[in-house]
């Protein structure tokens, strides 16, 4: 039975469907852990035992009369505590909305509970998602899984620590500028941010409605699939015979090699076993991305402080102080400077459109940097800020040019391997990602 707890989700749910595993006893042995961890209150907002051994009992049900959903019904999930949860407080890691109990569950959960999976609880996070780093010291800050000293990344910290420290075999996150790459990059697993647009948001939390996105933090690609064809309401892509065969790979300069030290390297590493399995790369710069980059303070923070203003100027006092001034920042845009600036983003994303057409994906480290110590984040304003933007700068590419994207582990610790497609190519992305997670691990 401990083994479960090592268990990919896809192979969890395989032995549910032989009769090997029991849903209700799966289910158990996950309470369990999560009760007996010393970090549990540091990583589950929430822990809904009630919900989780009903929606087991059910699932144990079907596997017994032959009614089994799919591959993970009966399968446990965690989720970031900013899906709407019937019942239970969904918070988004503030002070600001403490006490707030939705009524019904995200559509993106109701999915997954019609789908049959089994709902643990709720993750910690960074205060309203608008953070890389996961340090919250309002909240929670989880654990990274290689250093108890650095942050685990955000803004999906608590989903990445669940299933980094075994206390759920999935766990559903989102990602606006990075906030489940990055999570699951600094803690070895595979991480998946969705196109814009492809997983519904109605019942989540907002921070920046035009670049939100739902993905699953997970232990391999497969589950990410899975899960996806879930929300999604699609059959899940298949992976079979995936391959890097005459794969053409774009490396985006100076992303890719204006980096640290170890992510760098492993990165370098990846590109060599990559190649040796058939793929092909070319390295170019993108003015399109670098233009867009420079719009990303007018296009994030002006969104993120148009959404919050009422509710975070009715009480500033209750924000951890460096995530008010990121949202107060916003308010130094005017309406045309945002308008304008989105109207640029959509000319730099049909010119990249263009520059990328001929590769079958974009390549980059995931972070350019390792996971920050926390304590000095919190004494070292400028450390904080230079970490925080940094951070985020590879996975932003990503959410500014609308691609899909995912976050594979590479040998070397929280160092993330991401791949970039177009919008809505999340079938060729999951293809392409089982085939280098092969090479990979």
């Amino acid at each position: 039975m401990a083994n479960w707890l090592k268990m990919s989700a896809s192979e969890l749910g395989r032995r549910i469907g032989a009769s090997e595993i029991d849903p209700v006893a799966l289910t158990e042995s996950y309470l369990e852990a999560i009760a007996a961890h010393p970090a549990r209150d540091q990583i589950y907002s929430a822990i809904t035992s009630d919900r989780a051994r009903a929606e087991a009992e059910a699932a144990a049900a079907r596997a017994k009369s032959g009614t089994r959903r799919g591959l993970l019904d009966g399968v446990p999930a965690s989720w970031k505590d900013l899906f709407d949860s019937a019942g239970t407080a969904t918070e988004a890691g503030s002070a600001l909305l403490a006490g707030r109990v939705p009524t019904d569950d995200a559509d993106v959960l109701a999915a997954s509970t019609r789908a049959g999976t089994v709902c643990l609880g709720k993750t910690h996070m960074s205060e309203l998602a608008f953070s890389g780093l996961g340090l919250n010291p309002v909240t929670a800050t989880p654990l990274n899984i290689h250093d108890a000293d650095a942050v685990p990344g955000g803004s999906s910290s608590g989903a990445a620590a669940s299933v980094a420290f075994d206390l759920a075999p999935l766990a559903i996150g989102s990602d606006t500028g990075g906030s489940v790459r990055v999570p699951a990059a600094w803690n070895d697993l595979v991480g998946l941010k969705t196109s814009h647009g492809r997983l519904s948001n109605e019942g989540v939390v907002p921070l920046c409605a035009r670049f939100d996105t739902v993905g699953p933090l997970c232990r391999g690609v497969e589950d990410a699939a899975e899960s996806f064809a879930i929300m999604s309401g699609e059959a899940a892509p298949d992976l079979t015979d995936a391959s890097l065969s005459s794969a053409r790979f774009l490396i985006l300069d100076p992303y890719a090699s204006d980096v640290r030290d170890a992510p760098g390297a492993a990165f370098e590493a990846a590109l060599s076993s990559l190649s040796k399995a058939g793929a092909r790369f070319e390295r170019s710069a993108s003015a399109d991305v670098d233009a867009a980059m420079e719009l990303a303070p007018i296009l994030f923070s002006a969104e993120a402080y148009g959404t919050w203003k009422e509710v975070i100027e009715a009480a500033p006092d209750k924000m951890f102080a460096r995530i008010l001034d990121r949202f107060r920042s916003g308010a130094d845009f005017s309406a045309s400077d945002y308008v304008a600036a989105w109207q640029r983003l959509d000319q730099a994303r049909a010119a990249f459109s263009e520059q990328t057409a001929a590769f079958d994906a974009v390549v980059l480290p995931t972070t350019p940097n390792l996971p920050p110590n926390r304590d000095r984040l919190l004494s070292d304003d400028a450390y904080y800020v230079t970490e925080n933007l940094m951070t985020l700068r590879n996975t932003r590419v990503g959410n500014l040019m609308g691609s899909c994207g995912v976050s594979l582990p590479t040998p070397s610790p929280s160092c993330g391997f991401m791949m970039l497609c177009p919008p809505a190519a999340e079938r060729r992305l999951l293809r392409l990602a089982k085939a280098a997670e092969a090479v990979l691990t």
